[in-house]
Protein backbone atom coordinates (compact mmCIF):
# COMPACT_ATOMS: atom_id res chain seq x y z
CA UNK A 1 0.00 0.00 0.00
CA UNK A 2 1.52 3.34 -1.02
CA UNK A 3 1.72 6.15 1.52
CA UNK A 4 -0.81 8.11 -0.50
CA UNK A 5 -3.36 5.29 -0.45
CA UNK A 6 -2.79 4.80 3.28
CA UNK A 7 -3.55 8.48 3.73
CA UNK A 8 -6.66 8.22 1.59
CA UNK A 9 -7.85 5.29 3.73
CA UNK A 10 -7.14 7.27 6.89
CA UNK A 11 -8.94 10.29 5.51
CA UNK A 12 -11.93 8.15 4.61
CA UNK A 13 -11.95 6.80 8.15
CA UNK A 14 -12.60 10.36 9.28
CA UNK A 15 -8.99 10.83 10.31
CA UNK A 16 -9.86 10.03 13.87
CA UNK A 17 -7.89 6.79 14.01
CA UNK A 18 -4.83 6.84 11.82
CA UNK A 19 -3.83 3.68 9.92
CA UNK A 20 -1.31 1.69 12.00
CA UNK A 21 2.30 2.20 11.03
CA UNK A 22 1.75 5.65 9.52
CA UNK A 23 3.98 8.19 11.25
CA UNK A 24 3.64 11.85 10.35
CA UNK A 25 7.32 12.51 11.02
CA UNK A 26 8.61 10.51 8.06
CA UNK A 27 7.21 12.40 5.16
CA UNK A 28 9.66 13.72 2.64
CA UNK A 29 10.48 10.48 0.92
CA UNK A 30 9.33 8.17 -1.84
CA UNK A 31 6.25 8.95 -3.90
CA UNK A 32 5.08 11.56 -1.41
CA UNK A 33 8.19 13.71 -1.62
CA UNK A 34 7.19 17.35 -2.26
CA UNK A 35 7.65 18.16 -5.94
CA UNK A 36 9.18 21.55 -5.11
CA UNK A 37 10.96 22.32 -1.88
CA UNK A 38 10.93 26.10 -1.61
CA UNK A 39 7.42 27.51 -1.37
CA UNK A 40 6.92 31.26 -1.52
CA UNK A 41 3.82 32.26 0.47
CA UNK A 42 2.53 35.83 0.32
CA UNK A 43 1.05 37.47 3.40
CA UNK A 44 -0.37 40.84 4.44
CA UNK A 45 0.77 42.40 7.75
CA UNK A 46 -2.09 41.16 9.95
CA UNK A 47 -2.26 39.05 13.09
CA UNK A 48 -3.88 36.23 11.13
CA UNK A 49 -0.75 35.66 9.01
CA UNK A 50 0.69 34.06 12.18
CA UNK A 51 0.34 30.36 11.30
CA UNK A 52 2.18 30.85 7.99
CA UNK A 53 4.97 32.84 9.67
CA UNK A 54 5.31 30.49 12.68
CA UNK A 55 5.43 27.38 10.45
CA UNK A 56 8.52 28.94 8.90
CA UNK A 57 10.08 30.48 12.03
CA UNK A 58 9.66 27.34 14.18
CA UNK A 59 10.81 25.01 11.38
CA UNK A 60 7.63 22.92 11.15
CA UNK A 61 8.04 23.12 7.36
CA UNK A 62 11.36 21.19 7.43
CA UNK A 63 9.62 18.19 9.00
CA UNK A 64 7.56 17.82 5.85
CA UNK A 65 10.36 18.39 3.35
CA UNK A 66 9.54 21.98 2.36
CA UNK A 67 10.92 25.41 3.11
CA UNK A 68 8.27 28.12 3.49
CA UNK A 69 9.46 31.54 2.39
CA UNK A 70 7.02 34.16 3.75
CA UNK A 71 6.76 37.15 1.40
CA UNK A 72 5.35 40.40 2.81
CA UNK A 73 2.94 42.06 0.36
CA UNK A 74 1.60 45.62 0.27
CA UNK A 75 -2.06 45.05 -0.71
CA UNK A 76 -4.61 42.35 -1.44
CA UNK A 77 -4.62 43.41 -5.11
CA UNK A 78 -0.88 42.70 -5.11
CA UNK A 79 -1.47 39.27 -3.57
CA UNK A 80 -4.09 38.51 -6.22
CA UNK A 81 -1.82 39.54 -9.12
CA UNK A 82 1.19 37.62 -7.84
CA UNK A 83 -0.85 34.46 -7.25
CA UNK A 84 -2.34 34.66 -10.73
CA UNK A 85 0.98 35.26 -12.50
CA UNK A 86 2.92 32.71 -10.44
CA UNK A 87 5.20 35.09 -8.51
CA UNK A 88 3.72 33.53 -5.35
CA UNK A 89 3.06 29.81 -4.95
CA UNK A 90 0.44 30.36 -2.24
CA UNK A 91 -0.88 33.14 -0.03
CA UNK A 92 -2.50 34.03 3.26
CA UNK A 93 -5.58 35.36 1.49
CA UNK A 94 -9.09 36.70 1.92
CA UNK A 95 -11.68 33.96 1.39
CA UNK A 96 -13.68 36.10 -1.02
CA UNK A 97 -10.57 37.12 -2.99
CA UNK A 98 -9.92 33.49 -4.00
CA UNK A 99 -13.59 33.03 -4.97
CA UNK A 100 -13.67 36.33 -6.86
CA UNK A 101 -10.63 35.44 -8.99
CA UNK A 102 -12.09 32.00 -9.75
CA UNK A 103 -15.21 33.72 -11.15
CA UNK A 104 -13.30 36.59 -12.80
CA UNK A 105 -14.72 39.19 -10.40
CA UNK A 106 -12.35 41.87 -9.14
CA UNK A 107 -9.53 40.79 -11.42
CA UNK A 108 -8.47 38.26 -14.05
CA UNK A 109 -10.27 34.90 -14.12
CA UNK A 110 -8.24 31.88 -13.09
CA UNK A 111 -9.06 28.54 -11.48
CA UNK A 112 -8.27 28.88 -7.79
CA UNK A 113 -8.00 26.63 -4.74
CA UNK A 114 -8.63 27.02 -1.02
CA UNK A 115 -6.39 24.50 0.76
CA UNK A 116 -7.52 25.24 4.33
CA UNK A 117 -8.97 27.97 6.53
CA UNK A 118 -6.28 29.79 8.52
CA UNK A 119 -8.39 31.43 11.22
CA UNK A 120 -11.84 32.19 12.55
CA UNK A 121 -12.91 35.53 14.07
CA UNK A 122 -10.66 38.40 15.07
CA UNK A 123 -11.55 41.30 12.77
CA UNK A 124 -13.38 44.49 13.77
CA UNK A 125 -15.25 47.52 12.47
CA UNK A 126 -13.67 50.71 13.81
CA UNK A 127 -15.58 54.00 14.00
CA UNK A 128 -13.75 57.31 14.14
CA UNK A 129 -13.52 59.34 17.34
CA UNK A 130 -15.39 62.08 15.46
CA UNK A 131 -18.37 59.72 15.09
CA UNK A 132 -18.21 58.39 18.64
CA UNK A 133 -18.09 61.96 20.00
CA UNK A 134 -21.45 62.48 18.25
CA UNK A 135 -22.88 59.34 19.83
CA UNK A 136 -22.30 56.81 17.03
CA UNK A 137 -20.74 53.92 18.93
CA UNK A 138 -22.51 50.90 17.42
CA UNK A 139 -24.85 49.94 14.56
CA UNK A 140 -28.12 51.47 15.81
CA UNK A 141 -26.53 54.76 16.94
CA UNK A 142 -24.56 55.04 13.68
CA UNK A 143 -27.77 54.60 11.66
CA UNK A 144 -29.48 57.25 13.78
CA UNK A 145 -26.63 59.75 13.31
CA UNK A 146 -26.54 59.17 9.55
CA UNK A 147 -30.27 59.92 9.43
CA UNK A 148 -30.05 63.15 11.42
CA UNK A 149 -26.63 64.50 10.44
CA UNK A 150 -26.79 64.32 6.64
CA UNK A 151 -23.47 64.32 4.75
CA UNK A 152 -21.35 61.90 2.80
CA UNK A 153 -20.08 59.13 5.08
CA UNK A 154 -16.99 57.21 4.00
CA UNK A 155 -16.16 53.67 5.09
CA UNK A 156 -13.16 51.59 4.08
CA UNK A 157 -12.71 47.90 3.44
CA UNK A 158 -9.63 46.07 2.17
CA UNK A 159 -10.67 44.42 -1.13
CA UNK A 160 -13.95 44.52 -3.12
CA UNK A 161 -14.78 40.78 -2.90
CA UNK A 162 -12.99 40.17 0.40
CA UNK A 163 -14.12 39.31 3.89
CA UNK A 164 -13.84 42.84 5.30
CA UNK A 165 -16.06 44.30 2.59
CA UNK A 166 -18.66 41.59 3.29
CA UNK A 167 -18.59 42.08 7.10
CA UNK A 168 -18.87 45.85 6.67
CA UNK A 169 -21.76 45.65 4.18
CA UNK A 170 -23.58 43.01 6.22
CA UNK A 171 -23.30 45.00 9.43
CA UNK A 172 -24.39 48.32 7.88
CA UNK A 173 -27.35 46.66 6.15
CA UNK A 174 -28.43 45.00 9.40
CA UNK A 175 -29.16 48.51 10.73
CA UNK A 176 -30.86 49.76 7.59
CA UNK A 177 -27.84 51.44 5.97
CA UNK A 178 -27.39 50.52 2.32
CA UNK A 179 -23.60 50.50 1.75
CA UNK A 180 -24.12 51.03 -1.98
CA UNK A 181 -26.41 54.07 -1.67
CA UNK A 182 -26.15 55.61 1.79
CA UNK A 183 -22.36 55.71 2.09
CA UNK A 184 -19.18 55.96 0.08
CA UNK A 185 -17.05 52.82 0.35
CA UNK A 186 -13.35 52.91 -0.48
CA UNK A 187 -10.61 50.26 -0.64
CA UNK A 188 -7.53 50.74 1.56
CA UNK A 189 -4.76 48.19 2.30
CA UNK A 190 -4.86 46.97 5.93
CA UNK A 191 -1.62 48.56 7.24
CA UNK A 192 -2.74 51.97 5.89
CA UNK A 193 -6.11 52.05 7.70
CA UNK A 194 -4.93 53.75 10.90
CA UNK A 195 -2.95 56.47 9.08
CA UNK A 196 -5.93 57.23 6.82
CA UNK A 197 -8.33 57.51 9.77
CA UNK A 198 -5.84 59.75 11.60
CA UNK A 199 -5.96 62.32 8.76
CA UNK A 200 -9.77 62.12 8.49
CA UNK A 201 -10.11 60.18 5.24
CA UNK A 202 -12.80 57.89 6.58
CA UNK A 203 -15.56 57.61 9.19
CA UNK A 204 -15.05 53.91 9.75
CA UNK A 205 -13.25 50.84 8.48
CA UNK A 206 -13.33 47.07 8.65
CA UNK A 207 -9.99 45.29 8.88
CA UNK A 208 -8.17 42.48 10.63
CA UNK A 209 -6.22 42.86 13.82
CA UNK A 210 -4.03 44.46 15.01
CA UNK A 211 -5.39 47.50 13.13
CA UNK A 212 -8.63 47.64 15.14
CA UNK A 213 -6.84 47.67 18.50
CA UNK A 214 -4.14 50.00 17.16
CA UNK A 215 -6.76 52.72 16.48
CA UNK A 216 -7.81 52.52 20.13
CA UNK A 217 -4.20 52.64 21.37
CA UNK A 218 -3.59 55.69 19.18
CA UNK A 219 -6.79 57.37 20.40
CA UNK A 220 -8.28 57.86 16.93
CA UNK A 221 -11.11 55.31 16.85
CA UNK A 222 -13.37 52.94 18.77
CA UNK A 223 -14.55 49.40 18.11
CA UNK A 224 -18.14 49.54 16.84
CA UNK A 225 -18.44 45.77 16.54
CA UNK A 226 -16.18 42.73 16.35
CA UNK A 227 -16.70 40.41 13.40
CA UNK A 228 -17.29 37.47 15.75
CA UNK A 229 -20.35 39.40 16.94
CA UNK A 230 -21.51 39.54 13.31
CA UNK A 231 -20.94 35.80 12.85
CA UNK A 232 -19.52 33.65 15.64
CA UNK A 233 -16.59 31.53 14.41
CA UNK A 234 -16.81 32.97 10.92
CA UNK A 235 -14.31 31.88 8.26
CA UNK A 236 -11.64 34.52 7.66
CA UNK A 237 -8.29 34.07 5.89
CA UNK A 238 -7.48 30.97 3.88
CA UNK A 239 -4.37 29.35 2.46
CA UNK A 240 -5.02 30.03 -1.21
CA UNK A 241 -3.32 28.97 -4.43
CA UNK A 242 -4.20 28.31 -8.05
CA UNK A 243 -5.99 25.23 -9.33
CA UNK A 244 -2.94 24.52 -11.52
CA UNK A 245 -0.59 24.48 -8.53
CA UNK A 246 -2.66 21.82 -6.74
CA UNK A 247 -2.84 19.65 -9.87
CA UNK A 248 0.89 19.95 -10.53
CA UNK A 249 2.24 19.82 -6.97
CA UNK A 250 -0.22 17.95 -4.72
CA UNK A 251 2.51 16.61 -2.40
CA UNK A 252 3.94 20.10 -1.93
CA UNK A 253 0.48 21.50 -1.19
CA UNK A 254 -0.16 18.77 1.39
CA UNK A 255 3.27 19.19 3.03
CA UNK A 256 2.70 22.95 3.44
CA UNK A 257 -0.78 22.34 4.83
CA UNK A 258 0.63 19.92 7.40
CA UNK A 259 3.32 22.41 8.48
CA UNK A 260 0.73 25.20 8.84
CA UNK A 261 -1.71 22.89 10.65
CA UNK A 262 1.03 22.06 13.13
CA UNK A 263 1.79 25.78 13.58
CA UNK A 264 -1.94 26.46 14.10
CA UNK A 265 -2.06 23.78 16.80
CA UNK A 266 1.04 25.27 18.41
CA UNK A 267 -0.41 28.82 18.53
CA UNK A 268 -3.69 27.70 20.10
CA UNK A 269 -1.95 25.39 22.60
CA UNK A 270 -1.54 28.02 25.30
CA UNK A 271 -0.78 31.46 26.64
CA UNK A 272 3.01 31.30 26.31
CA UNK A 273 2.83 30.26 22.68
CA UNK A 274 0.42 33.10 21.88
CA UNK A 275 2.71 35.64 23.54
CA UNK A 276 5.74 34.26 21.70
CA UNK A 277 3.76 34.44 18.44
CA UNK A 278 2.80 38.08 19.13
CA UNK A 279 6.43 38.99 19.82
CA UNK A 280 7.55 37.22 16.64
CA UNK A 281 5.04 38.64 14.18
CA UNK A 282 5.25 42.17 15.63
CA UNK A 283 8.70 42.45 14.00
CA UNK A 284 9.31 44.88 11.14
CA UNK A 285 9.61 42.03 8.63
CA UNK A 286 6.07 40.87 9.45
CA UNK A 287 3.31 43.09 10.92
CA UNK A 288 5.57 45.98 11.98
CA UNK A 289 3.82 47.16 15.15
CA UNK A 290 4.31 46.76 18.90
CA UNK A 291 3.62 43.35 20.45
CA UNK A 292 1.08 44.94 22.82
CA UNK A 293 -1.05 45.90 19.80
CA UNK A 294 -1.29 42.18 19.01
CA UNK A 295 -1.21 40.23 22.25
CA UNK A 296 -4.31 41.60 24.03
CA UNK A 297 -6.95 40.63 21.49
CA UNK A 298 -5.20 37.38 20.64
CA UNK A 299 -5.87 36.39 24.26
CA UNK A 300 -9.48 37.60 24.04
CA UNK A 301 -8.89 40.73 26.15
CA UNK A 302 -10.94 43.44 24.47
CA UNK A 303 -11.58 47.12 25.08
CA UNK A 304 -13.74 49.32 22.86
CA UNK A 305 -11.95 52.64 23.33
CA UNK A 306 -14.79 54.09 25.42
CA UNK A 307 -13.94 52.49 28.74
CA UNK A 308 -15.68 49.15 28.19
CA UNK A 309 -13.52 46.03 28.60
CA UNK A 310 -14.48 42.39 28.24
CA UNK A 311 -13.09 38.88 27.81
CA UNK A 312 -14.22 37.51 24.48
CA UNK A 313 -14.32 33.69 24.28
CA UNK A 314 -14.73 33.99 20.49
CA UNK A 315 -11.42 35.73 19.86
CA UNK A 316 -9.20 34.86 16.88
CA UNK A 317 -8.59 31.13 16.74
CA UNK A 318 -6.13 29.29 14.50
CA UNK A 319 -6.95 25.66 15.29
CA UNK A 320 -9.70 25.02 17.88
CA UNK A 321 -9.28 21.23 17.65
CA UNK A 322 -9.27 21.40 13.85
CA UNK A 323 -12.67 23.11 13.63
CA UNK A 324 -11.03 26.26 12.25
CA UNK A 325 -9.09 24.70 9.40
CA UNK A 326 -11.58 22.44 7.64
CA UNK A 327 -12.54 24.08 4.30
CA UNK A 328 -16.34 23.85 4.70
CA UNK A 329 -18.11 24.17 1.36
CA UNK A 330 -20.85 26.26 3.00
CA UNK A 331 -18.25 28.86 4.08
CA UNK A 332 -17.14 29.47 0.51
CA UNK A 333 -20.74 29.47 -0.71
CA UNK A 334 -21.67 32.19 1.80
CA UNK A 335 -19.25 34.63 0.18
CA UNK A 336 -20.82 33.88 -3.21
CA UNK A 337 -24.30 34.69 -1.81
CA UNK A 338 -23.00 38.07 -0.65
CA UNK A 339 -21.23 38.73 -3.96
CA UNK A 340 -24.62 38.14 -5.60
CA UNK A 341 -26.42 40.27 -3.00
CA UNK A 342 -24.17 43.27 -3.64
CA UNK A 343 -24.14 42.99 -7.43
CA UNK A 344 -20.54 41.80 -7.75
CA UNK A 345 -21.90 38.88 -9.75
CA UNK A 346 -24.95 39.36 -11.96
CA UNK A 347 -26.51 35.89 -11.91
CA UNK A 348 -26.74 33.09 -9.38
CA UNK A 349 -23.69 30.86 -9.88
CA UNK A 350 -23.70 27.11 -9.28
CA UNK A 351 -22.97 27.78 -5.62
CA UNK A 352 -22.18 24.20 -4.58
CA UNK A 353 -20.38 23.38 -7.83
CA UNK A 354 -18.05 26.37 -7.48
CA UNK A 355 -17.29 25.57 -3.83
CA UNK A 356 -16.48 21.95 -4.74
CA UNK A 357 -14.08 23.15 -7.45
CA UNK A 358 -12.26 25.56 -5.11
CA UNK A 359 -12.21 23.98 -1.64
CA UNK A 360 -9.75 21.09 -1.55
CA UNK A 361 -11.63 18.95 0.95
CA UNK A 362 -9.98 15.63 0.01
CA UNK A 363 -6.45 17.02 0.13
CA UNK A 364 -7.24 18.64 3.48
CA UNK A 365 -8.47 15.29 4.84
CA UNK A 366 -5.20 13.68 3.81
CA UNK A 367 -3.16 16.38 5.56
CA UNK A 368 -5.35 16.13 8.68
CA UNK A 369 -5.05 12.32 8.67
CA UNK A 370 -1.26 12.58 8.68
CA UNK A 371 -1.47 14.69 11.86
CA UNK A 372 -4.28 12.67 13.49
CA UNK A 373 -6.54 15.73 13.40
CA UNK A 374 -10.23 14.87 13.38
CA UNK A 375 -12.37 16.23 10.57
CA UNK A 376 -16.11 17.00 10.63
CA UNK A 377 -18.45 14.48 9.05
CA UNK A 378 -20.30 17.14 7.07
CA UNK A 379 -18.94 19.60 4.48
CA UNK A 380 -21.62 22.13 5.48
CA UNK A 381 -22.15 23.89 8.81
CA UNK A 382 -24.99 25.95 10.26
CA UNK A 383 -24.48 29.48 11.60
CA UNK A 384 -26.72 32.26 12.90
CA UNK A 385 -25.66 35.79 11.97
CA UNK A 386 -26.15 39.14 13.73
CA UNK A 387 -29.48 39.88 11.99
CA UNK A 388 -30.96 36.56 13.08
CA UNK A 389 -30.71 34.86 9.66
CA UNK A 390 -29.49 31.27 9.60
CA UNK A 391 -27.00 30.14 6.97
CA UNK A 392 -26.64 26.41 6.33
CA UNK A 393 -25.76 26.28 2.63
CA UNK A 394 -28.99 24.43 1.76
CA UNK A 395 -30.68 26.96 -0.55
CA UNK A 396 -28.06 29.57 -1.43
CA UNK A 397 -30.04 31.31 -4.19
CA UNK A 398 -33.08 31.76 -1.94
CA UNK A 399 -30.79 33.01 0.86
CA UNK A 400 -29.02 35.50 -1.43
CA UNK A 401 -32.38 36.86 -2.65
CA UNK A 402 -33.93 37.04 0.83
CA UNK A 403 -32.25 40.24 1.99
CA UNK A 404 -34.30 43.45 1.98
CA UNK A 405 -31.23 45.63 1.49
CA UNK A 406 -29.18 44.61 -1.54
CA UNK A 407 -27.64 46.16 -4.65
Amino acid sequence: MSRRSILKTAAAAGAVGVVPGLQSAVWAAGSDKPEIEEVKIGFIPLTDCASVVMASVLGFDKKYGVKIIPSKEASWAGVRDKLVNGDLHMAHALYGLIYGVHLGVGGPKKDMAVLMTLNNNGQAITLSKKLSDKGAVDGPSLAKLMQTDKREYTFAQTFPTGTHAMWLYYWLATYGINPMKDAKVITVPPPQMVANMRVGNMDGYCVGEPWGHRAIMDGIGITGVTTQDIWKDHPEKVLGTTGDFVKKYPNTARAVMMAILEASQWIDAGLQNKLKMADTIAAKSYVNTSADAINQRILGRYQNGLGKTWDDPNHMKFFNDGKVNFPYLSDGMWFLTQHKRWGLIKDHPDYLGVAKQINQVDLYKEAAAGLKISVPKEVMRTSKLIDGTVWDGKDPAKYADSFKIKA
